[in-house]
């Protein structure tokens, strides 16, 4: 054993001997084929990574997903070169990504910060193609947090969408909520389907864009901008489709539209606006004190109510105004624009509870107005020398022409109200005219605004102070200041009344004229005193004719026509009738008639009572009878007409002279009188209208007739004296013939009905051939 123990320390020393040349044989192939020793790291650098990733789910789904091309972890913070980060969605379905050059990343607080240049990509659908409809953010100095994956930054941000562009200062994004806020100075740009379209500009001091409502809130202010179109408000709210603008709606709201020859001004507290898919306003919605002005190079109009809706036509290159509907205390109102040469027009407000405009086609004038409800439309006369006029109706409808001038309007169940100024040399403001009628049209003088014609029919009445008037139609001749009332129509006022076919009358002067189935009434003067005569003043004058015209304050009047005027028991006829007041004048033509009526108390002449007794006797009339038919006869004899036929007439009531021409007949009871000229003296008593006496001249023919007996007389010159019952006759031969008594020729002759005498007086060359006297019985 002792031989053999040298022999195992060898083998062992040998074993071990071989072990230690394998190991360092196989340690020395190591060290030349091991990796390269990594150089030291920076001082606080703790490690340094290449394209790392960092994913975090939340239930299962995918959060944020972090990937670099380089990291370095430097004192617990990482940072990142070549970053994205994609914040998914909650559903999951879309992420947001987010692209810049570096970034740092504090795993303790879960926060991703860049400082350099940061791209955001909103809306990325997973698994799908990116869509034109992404929106792209450009900023810096973005701070993400990992676990919300809400983003931040305070610095200038620009923005990319298929619609648009803009940009803003500071902004935050919560992918949670789909919120991203933009904190001030922001500008957007809003483009249509339609590339060619004019892009709206929206600026607001913030904007909140709620991608899941689809929403953008502008606030505390909003500027809107489209070509023409300027809009400042409060805070607004855009609602999106497709990511096309299509509301707006706004607070305190003061719009413009400027375009050559038309500014459009609107204004609310509450404005809305509805856009098509090109950018282009379709509607405007104005709510409390909402005002519309347009103004024209002739017209500012201006419409203010509760609400105004305007409706566009976007048919063409831009947005055509075609209609304007305020409800709740609308008013429109025109204001004429001064010009060089051009009476100023009056100023028009129409008010109703709703008001209908339409424009005319390009939307800069407008075509018509129209009320559903009752409205009024006030006139202010921008000239001293104008009227002002209202009218009330149930509805109102208004057609305008060029340059937004008006051209009618119509009404039903209208009154008007016109005051007239002073005229220069006036004493007194004229009285209101006011008018009432079921149907009122208006039309307006060509390119001035100015009345011409008013028609009213209906009912129509009139009233200015004491006059009044009626018709079935009344028609106003603005210009003229004439008012023509057809049918039924009738004109009275403290002076008297009148009716006929068709009046018409002179507003300013008073003068009026009437045609077919003229009758008039002119009622008694009572600061005038009665003078008696044809022209009375103590009782009612009435007329009837075919036409009548009254002049100078009913000073001149004329009837025309089958004449027939009539006092108490007077009356005139003729062809026509002229009353001068002023000068006490009445003048008759053609076909005259005159009946003027003895004093009620004129004793009977001899021949009334012969008539009287033959009347008596016929009747067989008994003496004891207290109401005898002779009586009754002898009263009625006691109503004594002197009835006048000529050609002509002329009364003067100062003299109390009617002069009678071409062909006179003059009848009073049994006696009749022809002549080519009469001419009769009235008493002069105020309150006595008869025949005094009456001169005859030209062939003068006197009849006097009683039961059994006939005297006639003729002359060239006759008088007769009532009162005495005493004719006169003289001149070309007189000749007085009795048929109970023969002929009696002298140079004059003179003859009493009241005790039957007859005294012939002649010259020296002609002695007196008769003298007769009546026997008494």
């Amino acid at each position: 054993m002792r031989k053999i123990r040298p022999v195992i320390l060898l083998a062992i020393f040998a074993i071990l001997a071989g072990v230690g040349v394998t190991y360092y044989t196989r340690l020395k192939l190591q060290a030349g084929s091991a990796l390269a020793k990594p150089k030291a790291l920076a001082p606080g650098t703790l490690a340094t990574s290449h394209a790392w990733t960092y994913r975090q789910t939340t239930n299962g789904k995918m959060a944020i997903s972090v990937h670099a091309e380089d990291i370095q972890e430097i004192e617990g913070k990482q940072e990142l070169t070549g970053v994205e980060l994609d914040i998914f969605h909650k559903e999951g379905n879309e992420y947001d990504h987010v692209k810049c050059a570096k970034a740092e990343f504090d795993m303790n607080q879960g926060v991703l910060y860049s400082d350099g240049d940061v791209e955001i990509t909103m809306g990325v659908s997973v698994g799908k193609p990116p869509t034109g409809r992404l929106i792209v953010i450009k900023t810096s100095g973005v701070r993400v947090e990992s676990k919300t994956g809400k983003a931040h930054t305070d610095r200038l941000a620009t923005f990319q969408f298929d619609r648009g562009e803009g940009r803003g200062v500071g902004a935050d994004y919560d992918p949670n909520t789909r919120e991203l806020v933009m904190h001030s100075q922001v500008d957007l740009t809003w483009r249509g389907t339609n590339p060619n379209t004019v892009p709206m500009k929206v600026a607001a001091g913030e904007v909140t864009y709620k991608e899941r409502e689809a929403k953008v809130f502008l606030s505390p202010w909003s500027k809107l901008t489209r070509d023409t179109m300027l809009l400042n408000a409060g805070p607004a709210v855009v609602t999106l489709v497709n990511g096309s603008i299509k509301l707006v709606e706004t607070q305190n709201a003061v719009g413009a539209d400027q375009r050559p020859g038309r500014n459009l001004d609107y204004s609310a507290n509450q404005l809305r606006l509805d856009f098509d898919d090109n950018n282009q306003i379709q509607k405007i919605t104005g709510v409390d004190q909402a005002r519309l002005v347009s103004k024209q190079d002739t017209t500012i109009t201006t419409m203010t109510a509760d609400r105004v809706v305007m409706d566009f036509d976007t048919s063409g290159d831009g947005s055509v105004l075609q209609t304007a509907v305020a409800s709740g205390n609308s008013m429109v109102e025109t204001n004429p624009v001064p010009a060089k040469d051009v009476e100023l027009a009056d100023t028009r407000i129409l008010k109703s509870d709703t008001l209908r405009t339409k424009m005319r086609a390009g939307g800069q004038e407008i075509e018509s107005v129209e009320t559903d409800m009752p409205g009024s439309i006030e006139f202010i006369p921008n000239r001293p020398e104008q009227p002002h006029r209202w009218m009330n109706g149930d509805r109102v409808s208004i057609t305008y022409g060029p340059k937004n001038q008006i051209q009618s309007f119509r009404s039903v169940n209208v009154t008007t109200r016109t005051e007239k100024p002073k005229l220069s040399d006036g004493k007194e403001t004229p009285a209101p005219e006011l008018t009432w009628s079921k149907d009122l049209l208006a039309t307006f003088q060509p390119n001035s605004s100015q009345l011409g014609k008013l028609e009213q029919w209906g009912n129509f009445r009139y009233e200015a102070g004491e006059r009044h008037a009626k018709a079935d139609r009344a028609a106003l001749d603005q210009p003229n200041n004439l008012i023509d009332l057809i049918g039924g129509a009738r004109i009275s006022d403290a002076t008297g009344s009148a009716d006929a076919d068709k009046i018409q009358l002179n507003q300013m002067s008073g003068d009026f004229s009437a045609e077919g189935n003229v009758s008039s009434t002119r009622l008694p003067d009572k600061k005038k005193e009665d003078s008696g005569g044809m022209l009375s003043e103590d009782e009612p004058l009435h007329a009837r004719a075919k036409k009548m015209s009254s002049m100078d304050n009913s000073q001149q009047i004329r009837y025309e026509g089958n004449a027939v005027l009539w006092q108490g028991a007077n009356r005139l006829e003729a062809d026509t009738v002229e009353i001068d007041r002023e000068n006490s004048v009445l003048k008759a033509h053609g076909h005259v008639v005159s009946q003027l009526l003895d004093k009620a108390d004129s004793p009977p002449s001899e021949v009334d009572k012969a008539a009287d007794k033959g009347a008596g006797k016929a009747k067989g009339t008994s003496k004891k009878s207290t109401t005898s038919p002779a009586k009754s006869a002898t009263n009625q004899a006691a109503r004594v007409f002197t009835v006048v036929k000529a050609a002509e007439l002329e009364y003067n009531d100062m003299t109390r002279v009617a002069d009678y021409k071409d062909g006179v007949t003059l009848d009073r009871p049994n006696m009749k009188v022809k002549a080519h000229e009469v001419h009769a003296f009235l008493r002069d008593n105020s309150d006595d209208s008869s025949l005094d006496h009456a001169f005859a001249d030209g062939q003068v023919e006197i009849v006097q007739t009683a039961p059994g007996r006939v005297r006639n007389g003729t002359s060239e010159h006759a008088e007769y004296y009532v009162d005495e019952d005493k004719v006169i006759l003289e001149g070309g031969s007189p000749l007085f013939v009795d048929s109970l008594r023969g002929t009696t020729r002298g140079e004059k002759l003179t003859w009493f009905s009241k005790d039957d005498r007859l005294l012939v007086n002649g010259v020296e060359s002609k002695p007196v051939k008769t003298v007769m006297h009546k026997k008494k019985k």
